[in-house]
This record gives structure tokens, C-alpha cells and sequence, in this order.
């Protein structure tokens, strides 16, 4: 079944990184693509060894996605993973409808994002850490990844070590809320 677009409709999505920074993508698979309303000149190319990369600005970014969860991705580009979702408009509201709805809860657990292995661990306990602060490196495909926290306040629990390997959405870090 072949679906039919209109020229007119633009197609829109919403990409949500795992810190809920919003950016707006029209027609994404169209030459023109904009992303916040403005026309962003990006092509992904593909090699002959079967590698994709993002061409933008001139410069070449190796693009690989690491895992793919019904909305939700993982991809690494030049060997930073990025974690976000990709909503429709609807979706979008609905989604902020339900987080603005939902229990808050003073403690945040960071999960990993993929198995791998614990690097480095950057924090201590007891530690006051801001968002977007790296509170460990997890190792996954060779790669160092910078685990941050989405949230400011007071490392409670740390538990894993370094060493240690982890399964994807293992609970890595412990963290009390606190007002920025």
C-alpha cells in the first residue's frame, strides 16, 4: 500500500532529546529539509562499505543507529550517542500533557542507555551534580559515551563500579531533586 502525500502538506515531526529539548523537523525526507523553521542544507550519504554518514556544513559525520525502539532512538554520530524520540505534533502534546499530569517524584534514577561497560565513574556520593553534568563514561562498541544527569541535585546511591558491565536501562546513579 503506497501512501500519498500532498504537495502542500508539509510533513512535520518533533525530535525530543533525552534532556526534552524540542526541535521541530519539517519534511525530513525531502530535499528541503527544515528544522525549526529554518532550511538546514544536510544530506546523508551512504558508502560503498555499507557505512552512512551526515554530510553538513561541508564536514562528514559517521551516523550509526544504535538502537531503534518503536518512537525512541539511539544513534551515534562520530562516536557521540544521542538519545531522543521522534513525535508527531499530537504525540508531542500529548506527551507534555501527561509529564505536566504525572507525580513528581524527588529522586531521579539514570538508566543506561545501551549495555556496555563502566569507564569511569565521575561523581561521588553525597556530591551535588548540575544537569548536564557527566556523572560517568560507559563504554559501548569501542566507544566512550558521557552518561549526564537530567537533573540538578544531590548524588544519593551510586550502583555500579568501575569494571562493572550493564545492560541497557540498568539503574547506574541515584539522584535527589533539587531546585536549580
Amino acid at each position: 500500500m503506497k501512501l500519498k502525500k500532498s504537495k502542500e502538506a508539509d510533513t512535520e515531526y518533533i525530535a525530543v532529546s533525552s534532556q526534552n529539548k524540542k526541535y521541530k523537523i519539517i519534511n525530513p525526507f525531502s530535499e528541503n529539509i527544515k528544522i525549526n523553521s529554518k532550511k538546514v542544507d544536510i544530506k546523508i550519504l551512504d558508502d560503498e562499505n555499507g557505512f552512512t554518514y551526515i554530510l553538513y556544513k561541508r564536514k562528514k559525520y559517521l551516523v550509526e543507529i544504535v538502537e531503534k525502539s518503536q518512537n525512541k532512538y539511539t544513534v551515534l554520530i562520530n562516536g557521540v550517542s544521542y538519545a531522543f524520540s521522534i513525535e508527531t505534533p499530537i504525540s508531542y502534546k500529548r506527551k507534555k500533557y501527561l509529564d505536566k499530569n504525572k507525580l513528581k517524584s524527588k529522586v531521579e534514577f539514570i538508566g543506561a542507555p545501551m549495555p556496555g561497560k563502566i569507564v569511569d565513574i565521575l561523581i561521588d556520593s553525597g556530591a551535588k551534580v548540575k544537569e548536564g553534568e557527566a556523572v560517568l563514561i560507559l563504554e559501548a562498541m569501542k566507544m566512550q559515551n558521557e552518561i549526564i544527569a537530567p537533573v540538578s541535585g544531590i548524588v544519593k546511591k551510586i550502583f555500579v563500579r568501575r569494571e562493572d558491565i550493564v545492560n541497557k536501562e540498568d539503574i547506574l546513579v541515584e539522584i535527589e531533586k533539587q531546585k536549580s
